[in-house]
């Protein structure tokens, strides 16, 4: 019987070798490999491709992981993150059937790692993205090495999968309806799932998405990969189009509209706002002189980022929208904008596509439903 591969990484060096050596007293388990930071946790995965990875809660809530382990998604490895004692991952939810990531209290006594692992790497394969549309290694080495030059300026990824433009796709008009997009902790998930039902000659679109450097060229690729519309990450004044989504993610600048005669995403630098850079609250505040054109969402994340401009989009004329609270990983920022007014409506996650798509339409609707 071949042994299951296992991946211990935590920075606690003491933890780091208890858990190894609880792991490898397990029959039919064997550890592969132990690291204390996310960078080589990513190289040994990488290389390795292990069945399970035991991975401290501190290493699983920096922002970069969650891309990292989108990229890893379609070689089916299950990810056991270890937490404070009693505590649950944030990301974890004992009824997300398919989920390839569980958590378990790194206090846990031997018998409940062993019954953990066991499950995570019995259950049948996690849901994954298309085969014909999964990360290349060579992404994912691109990936490590952004990581690694974080300190340089990111790249675009190539384009692995060529998109036809739609015979609609044009520069915006004077007219044209405009979808911001602000996420953070859970994002990436939350994104996949908007951003699913948008036809690939989509209003333009523009998001920020938190996460670490070195992390932006891959999210796009992987947002590319998945979507109808073509997913770019933030490098240049770029006229808006229909069917282009533009996303701010890991950049050492904010993403921000820029209203002249030729509506374009543009990068402007300066400080965190909000605590981030780039910020939710810099594109919303952006954008307020072309409010009644304007669709707007916070989806799932920790903080406060995104809910002032939300609020001031909405009060120029903006349709305005929050992620709930049930489909939310972490229900901070969409929380913001509800305790302030900033959000007309507060939807399920697979709600809110459709209805950005909708605009100002979606309310007209909604009160129609009230009336009738």
């Amino acid at each position: 019987m071949t042994n299951k591969t296992v991946i211990v990484a935590t920075s606690n060096a003491t933890q780091r070798i208890q858990i190894s050596e609880l792991v490898e007293r397990i029959l039919g388990f064997q550890v592969i490999g132990c690291t204390g930071d996310l960078m080589n946790t990513y190289n040994l995965v990488e290389s390795r491709v292990p069945n399970a990875v035991l991975i401290s809660d501190s290493l699983a809530n920096l922002e970069e992981f969650e891309v990292m382990r989108a990229l890893f998604s379609t070689l089916d490895v299950r990810w056991l993150v270890l937490t404070a004692p009693n505590k649950a991952h944030r990301s974890t939810s004992s009824t997300n059937v398919g989920s390839d990531l569980f958590s378990v209290p790194g206090n846990a006594t031997a018998t409940v790692i062993e019954g953990q692992l066991r499950s995570l790497t019995r259950s049948g394969p996690c849901r994954h993205p298309p085969a014909n549309q999964s990360a290349s290694a060579k992404e994912r080495t691109d990936a490590r090495l952004a990581m690694q030059q974080s300190k340089m300026p990111i790249c675009a990824p190539k384009t692995h999968k060529h998109k036809v433009a739609s015979s609609k796709t044009s520069r915006a008009s004077q007219s044209e309806p405009i979808i911001l997009i602000g996420a953070s902790t859970g994002g990436v998930d939350a994104l996949l799932k908007v951003l699913s039902c948008f036809p690939s000659n989509c209003p333009p679109t523009m998001i920020v998405q938190h996460t670490g450097l070195g992390f932006g060229a891959s999210l796009a690729g992987l947002l590319n990969r998945q979507c109808a519309p073509s997913v770019k990450l933030a490098q240049e004044p770029t006229p808006l189009k229909r069917g282009n989504v533009i996303i701010g993610a890991g950049n050492k600048a904010h993403l921000v509209l820029e209203t002249g005669s030729i509506l374009s995403a543009t990068l402007q630098h300066g400080d965190q706002v909000t605590g981030h850079l780039p910020s939710v609250d810099m594109l919303f505040e952006s954008s307020v002189q072309l409010a009644p054109r304007i669709s707007a969402a916070i989806l799932t994340g920790m903080g406060r980022d995104g809910a002032k401009g939300l609020l001031k989009l909405r009060q120029a004329g903006a349709v305005t929208f929050a992620q709930d609270e049930a489909s939310s990983v972490v229900y901070g920022m969409p929380r913001a904008a509800v305790e302030i007014g900033a959000a007309q409506s507060t939807l399920p996650i697979d709600q809110i596509g459709p209805a950005l798509l909708k605009g100002p339409k979606w309310h007209s609707v909604q009160h129609r439903k009230v009336l009738s």
